[in-house]
């Protein structure tokens, strides 16, 4: 993902200055130099650049901070502060509930990946515990029910549309009243595209949306457009009331921090992004955790939530139990990759993790990472119960490391690099003994059991070191509160 990139870019502008022995204005306007330029490539609109670093200077007036104060960490949460506001419109969308049926109407133009990101959509619901429903009122583009009708039968979604019918207003209505006679919760809507902005798609978007009363109107958006998603965004919310946007195609394109910036310029909340072609490759947009992630942070209450979601429910309180005992074996290992292979896309779920993305899980390389961990996996079937309980590293011999190389048809080497990532997984995991994990919905909970001891554990050494260090960490926890510590460390402890 090319916003990897990005965040890679101001991490590095962040670790250099951390480095300088004196933050003077030079130190200082060479960072902010690296994280403009780093923006710039990404697509992201001049003015917004020029107005984030002059804001981050005004916040951070070296000549007027009192001697002792901590810079570097004031200049990393004014850097961390501006980036959220860039990205935030600063209100809330329509958010369903289950049980009462609320309609959903997706418009955008052809190409940009509607029809999919309907069902991922759909899909996403589905697995909170909703019942939606797609209906496909595109009766423009030869293919499209054919090509939602797929999409819905392979996730299991019910689905209406008409191969007769030509009126995308009459198919939208009739499918709607099925499927609120049928109980579904979530009524999906997915309307015609056109290659351009013309009057035609507005005039039937706009009859489709007075016909069928749609409680929310979500704009779909090619990210490789940049920062011509404004206008774009724009036409459409002149025409029918769109109250929120999902970016898709986010796994390959320079321009996606154009897009996001753009479109939170047009004051519409981005709900989600699309980050592959799979129908799990869709991650909530959340302005915080995402900020927090780009730059490295990791989002661990967003982790949690993976856990709870794909762990099954009786194996949880005992790898919880075990993630704050600090004990970590080759089969626990084992069993967690066999989790993460389940959580959907591995660089995401990684990247949740702060340390963790950028050693086991490089990023762009998320293809050959998980060839890599099913490699691991294949060594680990070739030991004993003896080996892969063991928390003894002298337990592996040469002789043993041989055979376990003959019995999966790896060379040794492999072997060798298999033990070395358990030996380095298991010094982080160890880092978590004693920390008190919250059950499912008590996420707030993390951020009043944490103490700057702990938080100073799950830390990597660069970021402890960034906001100087121990007595950095707990003057800023007492300065900020668990709320707004949640979004500086990727919503640790923040309900999501």
């Amino acid at each position: 993902m090319v916003l990897a990139q990005l965040g890679g870019s101001i991490s590095r502008a962040l670790a250099q200055m951390s480095n300088a022995t004196v933050i003077d204005e030079k130190v200082l306007n060479d960072c902010l130099n690296e994280i403009s330029r780093a923006l710039l490539q990404a697509d992201v609109q001049f003015k917004m650049v020029r107005d984030m670093q002059s804001n981050i200077k005004r916040i951070v007036n070296l000549e007027t901070l009192a001697a002792g104060t901590n810079k570097r960490r004031i200049i990393q949460q004014a850097v961390f502060t501006e980036l959220c506001n860039m990205l935030d419109p600063g209100k809330p969308s329509f958010a369903p509930k289950k049980g009462k049926p609320s309609v959903v109407m997706f418009v955008g133009l052809q190409g940009s990946g509607k029809t999919t990101t309907c069902t991922k959509y759909a899909y996403y619901h589905q697995r909170k515990g909703f019942k939606p429903a797609l209906v496909c009122a595109d009766t423009f583009r030869a293919g499209a029910f054919d090509q939602l009708k797929q999409n819905a039968t392979k996730a299991k979604i019910p689905f209406y549309g008409s191969y007769m019918e030509s009126d995308p207003v009459k198919i939208a209505v009739d499918g709607v009243e099925r499927f609120k006679k049928e109980n579904s919760d979530l009524i999906i809507v997915d309307t015609s595209g056109r290659h351009k902005q013309e009057a035609a798609l507005f005039e039937e978007m706009r009859q489709v949306s007075e016909a069928t009363k749609p409680d929310l109107v979500i704009f779909v958006m090619d990210s490789s457009i940049g920062q011509a998603a404004f206008d774009q965004a724009q036409a459409f919310k002149q025409s029918v009331s769109v109250g929120a946007v999902i970016v898709t195609k986010m796994d390959g394109h320079a321009k996606g921090g154009g897009a996001l910036s753009a479109v939170a310029g047009t004051k519409s909340p981005v709900i989600f992004i699309g980050t592959g072609e799979h129908i799990d490759e869709f991650e909530v947009f959340d302005v915080k955790p995402f900020v927090s992630r780009l730059l490295g942070m990791g989002d661990w209450s967003g982790f949690m939530d993976k856990i709870h979601e794909v762990v099954p429910t009786d194996q949880q309180p005992e790898l919880l139990q075990k993630l704050s005992e600090g004990t970590f074996t080759l089969r626990l290992m084992y069993e967690q990759f066999q989790n993460i292979l389940k959580m959907g896309p591995i660089g995401q779920v990684f990247s949740m993790l702060p340390g963790f993305s950028s050693e086991l899980m490089p990023q762009g390389h998320e293809k050959e990472s998980q060839a890599k961990i099913k490699r691991y996996m294949t060594m680990m079937d070739s030991m004993t119960d003896a080996e892969l309980d063991s928390t003894n590293p002298k337990l592996m011999t040469e002789a043993r490391i041989v055979r376990i190389a003959r019995g999966s048809g790896r060379p040794v080497r492999d072997v060798m690099d298999m033990l070395e990532e358990y030996k380095r997984l298991a010094k982080i995991w160890s880092k978590m003994k004693g920390l008190k994990i919250p059950k499912k919905g008590e996420m707030s909970a993390l951020s009043r059991n944490m103490n700057a001891q702990h938080m100073s554990k799950v830390l990597p050494p660069q970021m402890l070191k960034q906001i100087g260090g121990m007595g950095g960490l707990q003057s800023l926890m007492k300065q900020m509160g668990s709320k707004e510590m949640s979004g500086m460390f990727g919503g640790m402890g923040g309900d999501r």
